[in-house]
């Protein structure tokens, strides 16, 4: 048996906004410490991981661990649905093909139920290697939303120095839009995205 139950119904909304263009279908995995995602985008450039810890919801229940496949623009849709200042309940069942949504008020005198299809899903979990970065900056997420750079082009070179860090673009940057979108998440969980960098034709060349 597994429920959570969720008073700040934006929150699961904003996330999968911010996946669901990089990934189709994914699994979630709910285990005791929380409801959890890892997954790659269909290109192979964007790495997602996801955890909402258990104890940022009003109400988490998980027997044993068990994975739920779901396709993340179907989820999303359904989830438009629930109000923004709603309460959304998740409840699945090891072993059921199927996952149940409730949407409540927040005074709670409206209710909807949506039930959905899980899918079959073979995926495996990578190993994330820990890695010595060059340059760590944190920053507020809504500064980094870039919306000045939206339309541009489809590449952002993103260059720091001790003076500060400058976002420079030739094109849609289709990826840096999806990677700010979950920015409420705050201190439940994280949601992080791992990027392959692209490497220019002639920064190739030019390589030793």
């Amino acid at each position: 048996m597994f429920e959570l139950r969720l008073v700040q119904g934006s929150l699961l909304k904003k996330v999968l906004d911010a996946i669901k263009d990089l990934v189709n279908n994914a699994n979630f995995d709910c285990s005791s410490s929380g409801f959890s995602l890892q997954a790659m985008d269909s290109s192979q450039v964007a790495l997602v991981a996801l955890l909402l810890r258990s104890e940022g919801f009003e109400h988490y229940r998980c027997d044993r661990n068990f994975s739920m496949g779901m396709n993340l623009n179907n989820m999303a849709k359904m989830l438009k649905c629930a109000r923004n200042d709603g309460i959304i309940t998740i409840k699945g069942d090891d072993g059921s093909n199927t996952v149940t949504f409730m949407f409540e008020s927040p005074t709670q005198d409206k209710i909807a139920n949506f039930e959905m299809k899980l899918m079959d899903i073979d995926s495996e979990h990578l190993g994330i290697p820990e890695a010595e970065y060059q340059a760590i900056v944190r920053m507020p997420s809504a500064e980094f939303a870039c919306k000045d750079l939206s339309n541009i082009g489809d590449t952002v070179v993103i260059s720091v120095t001790k003076e500060g860090v400058n976002f420079s673009t030739r094109g849609d940057i289709r990826y840096l839009n999806s990677f700010t979108k979950a920015s409420p998440l705050a201190e439940m969980g994280y949601i992080r995205f791992y990027l392959t960098p692209k490497i220019e034709e002639n920064e190739e060349k030019t390589k030793p």
